[in-house]
């Protein structure tokens, strides 16, 4: 996807633009391309972004450590403030304190607009916190106990034949 000038887009007769999407994200792990759409509108001082895409991917259980596929939807639209002040922000992104009604997305109305990148963070927000294969998944410690009680080999070689008379005496 390609980056969008934003005043390009401001001097346009239709100050929208609407990207199909149907490719993978670089850095997005997945199985499937993302497929969807992206609409940027420009509104004046601030961008207007709305999203619907959908991809499966390969998640590991938090519980049990197996794979298992999950389908990640967006159906999502963001605000994007144009400020001059974006510009100069990015030059010092070191640590600083932001007051709560300041944590918004700005850009310079001079700059670009990165629809991969955005759509990269919709994804991600996506992406589930609690990895589960299953809503009842016992885990990993109840697999182990159950291997143990199906596993009747000796520990050490040397009660192998012990074991091999115990099954004897029990046939």
């Amino acid at each position: 996807m390609d980056a969008i000038y934003i005043p390009q887009l401001a001097q346009a007769s239709k100050p929208i633009e609407e990207i199909e999407v149907k490719e993978f994200l670089p850095d997005l792990d997945t199985l499937t391309p993302v497929r969807g759409n992206i609409r940027v509108q420009h509104c004046g001082n601030y961008l207007q972004v709305a999203a619907k895409a959908e991809t499966i991917m390969t998640l590991t259980c938090n519980r049990c450590l197996q794979q298992y596929n999950h389908r990640v939807l967006i159906n999502t639209s963001e605000i994007i403030w144009l400020e001059e002040e974006a510009n100069i922000e990015e030059e010092f992104l070191a640590e600083r304190e932001i007051p709560l009604d300041e944590l918004v997305e700005t850009l310079s109305p001079q700059g670009y607009f990165h629809p991969s990148v955005w759509l990269y963070e919709q994804m991600c927000l996506e992406i589930p916190q609690r990895q589960l294969c299953e809503e009842k998944c016992p885990g990993i410690i109840e697999q182990i106990q159950q291997d143990t009680k199906t596993e009747d080999k000796p520990v050490d070689s040397r009660w192998a034949s012990l074991q091999s008379l115990k099954k004897q005496l029990n046939t």
